[in-house]
């Protein structure tokens, strides 16, 4: 995966919006921040318990944008555009959907998808995009990475993908 230095990084917002976005962390940093301590949760049944997250509510960035009344999802690209993820407009509303600039209290490494990533916390860690480069509102959900290779595309931690896990957060 290409790597992006803290000063180099660049968010695209585009899509159903009446102002697209280009947002550095220095942009990120200005905007209303938040904070999360919830597990992550695999899909394929391992977790790490009481994760901290820091950053951005991605219903902020979305209104930022200003989103058209058309859109109805939000499709995430990572830095190669291989690795895709989709939310319905109302998850991504969501107050525990964030853009991660920070876990534990530092920036979000190269590792764990840095500098910026999604963090979905009610949903498997495949629904949280690493390396998050793009978010484009779009008409409809686009199946993502994971979900063309047989995972749900609503994938709520418990609910999904013939699991019977504990959400916890």
């Amino acid at each position: 995966m290409p790597h992006r230095s803290a000063l180099d990084y660049r968010l695209t917002v585009a899509g159903l919006v009446d102002q697209p976005q280009s947002l550095s962390i220095a942009d990120l940093a200005t905007m209303p921040q938040t904070a999360l301590t919830s597990d992550f949760q695999c899909v394929t049944g391992w977790r790490v318990r009481q994760v901290k997250w820091g950053g951005v509510r991605l219903a902020d960035v979305i209104e930022r944008a200003s989103p058209h009344a058309a859109a109805t999802a939000v499709h995430f690209t990572s830095f190669d555009g291989r690795y895709t993820e989709s939310l319905t407009l109302e998850q991504a509303r969501r107050a525990d959907v964030i853009v991660a600039t920070s876990m534990f209290g530092k920036p979000v490494s190269h590792d764990h998808g840095g500098p910026v990533r999604m963090y979905v916390a009610p949903m498997y860690g495949y629904k949280s995009l690493k390396w998050l480069a793009g978010i484009q509102l779009t008409e409809s959900v686009q199946v993502g990475y994971w979900e063309t290779r047989g995972y749900d595309v609503d994938g709520f931690v418990g609910h999904s993908n013939g699991r019977d896990d504990v959400p916890t957060g």
